[in-house]
């Protein structure tokens, strides 16, 4: 990675302290993390089972950048029930120059809380959609089409943990080209995913968490997209007779 990067963030790096014995640094990829760091890319997806860190490094990384753990902007500060780890206070975001510093947390597990908010305190220059009268599919699809008006031309950073959590097949394949589109507004995408239509975003460094720690993968390398593939081919192999 190049010192002088022009992402928002160009690498994670650990900090002392954390104890090995107990979570989450008992998650292989969570120690690795802290023990050897990571690089990020303009576009980096983290794929991986439940239980192998993803949400928990995603939302770390929010958290460092000054973000609300529970999702939203900066400038959001609502907690309904604080249950995040303290993997953020032992990882230092190394920044590289982009001139932005605005960053944004979109997650799956809060967004029904994250659009209550928004409608009760709406922005001063337009009035909030009326999220809660749309589905949670064109909910999520209105929200991120909002965030990503204010992001052309300006750059940042967008996290999102799970985002294909309520969208349709063409939805997903509609997310993923707009991923695709974001480099040429500058801005820096962390993504964690199941999904494998978001994983096969065209430009994206895709790195798999498993049991071991994290490794970088092609796409027709992953787990994930070997299970679909078997699965689409003979669902009786799974048991569904």
């Amino acid at each position: 990675m190049k010192a002088f990067s022009s992402l928002a963030v160009r690498a994670v790096a650990g900090e002392a302290g954390g104890d090995p014995r107990r979570w989450p640094f008992t998650m292989a990829p969570v120690a690795q993390l802290h023990r050897d760091g990571l690089e990020l890319s303009e576009l980096t997806i983290l794929v991986g089972e439940n239980g192998t860190g993803k949400s928990t490094i995603i939302e770390a990384i929010a958290i460092a950048y000054g973000l609300s753990p529970e999702g939203g902007s900066k400038i959001i500060r609502r907690s309904e029930r604080p249950t995040e780890s303290p993997l953020h206070e032992h990882i230092r975001l190394e920044r590289g120059l982009s001139r932005s510093r605005w960053g944004y947390f979109l997650r799956a597990e809060t967004m029904h809380g994250l659009l209550t908010y928004l409608e009760e305190n709406p922005s001063r220059h337009r009035p909030e959609t009326r999220y809660h009268e749309r589905s949670h599919g064109q909910a999520f699809n209105e929200l991120l089409a909002a965030k990503l008006d204010h992001l052309t031309g300006q750059g940042g950073f967008l996290v999102m943990d799970e985002p294909e959590a309520g969208l349709s097949f063409l939805s997903q394949v509609a997310l993923a080209n707009q991923l695709a589109q974001l480099r040429d507004c500058a801005v820096q995408v962390l993504l964690a995913t199941h999904s494998p239509i978001l994983a096969a975003t065209p430009g994206a460094r895709i790195i798999e968490l498993d049991e071991d720690g994290f490794h970088s993968r092609t796409w027709d390398e992953l787990m994930n997209v070997a299970l679909y593939r078997r699965f689409l081919a003979d669902p009786g192999y799974f048991g569904l007779e």
